[in-house]
């Protein structure tokens, strides 16, 4: 028998099967969108969420409402998971961990400055974008940037100095003890 030639009963019922086939087709999709399945919700020991047709034990079963799609609902990966953002109530306001002068060192004698004293802070986490520094020296205030920096005129004698650290909105974050030190400057004695 030639190829693509069939008894007549056979080429009978392959062209009906052709002609009901789209029919059978649009019927079952015209089914489908009356007919609301369940769907089923639960966390693994993992902590993945996972979702269902079908009963899980410990499942919790989900309303779908009203469905205008016959697209199944798609259960997060774990790499979706992983990059999801948490919510704002859920992330910690921002501190910082510690703040002290760093130099100079309490009760530390400087000498010969020349009037010009070096300031280092140790700051950690380091300072934040929009945060400042404000510096208590000597009873007064004065405002810094960065945790490194320079005070002049600075002369001989017993010295306090204090840090802080504000945010953008002017509010205290952390800040440092007081700290002491001395600054000396050698004499020369010019004989006559």
């Amino acid at each position: 028998m030639p190829p693509g030639h069939y008894p007549k009963s056979r080429q009978h019922c392959y062209a009906n099967c052709m002609e009901t086939r789209p029919i059978l087709i649009l019927l079952g999709l015209l089914a489908a969108t009356g007919v609301q399945a369940d769907a089923y919700k639960w966390t693994d020991e993992d902590g993945i969420v996972h979702y269902s047709d079908r009963p899980h034990p410990g499942a919790q079963r989900v309303d779908l409402g009203e469905s205008r799609s016959t697209r199944p609902v798609a259960a997060p990966s774990r790499f979706t998971q992983a990059r999801a953002q948490p919510e704002p109530a859920d992330v910690a306001p921002f501190r910082y961990e510690s703040l002290a002068v760093a130099a100079p060192a309490p009760e530390e004698t400087l000498w010969n400055i020349e009037g010009v004293l070096n300031v280092r802070l140790a700051l950690r986490p380091a300072l934040q974008p929009g945060h400042q520094v404000r510096l208590y020296f000597d009873g007064g205030t004065r405002m810094v940037s960065g945790e490194t920096f320079q005070i002049e005129e600075v002369w001989r004698g017993v010295h306090n100095i204090q840090a802080e650290v504000l945010d953008e909105t002017g509010k205290l974050m952390i800040r440092s003890l007081p700290n002491r030190f001395y600054v000396q400057q050698n004499t020369v004695n010019i004989g006559r």
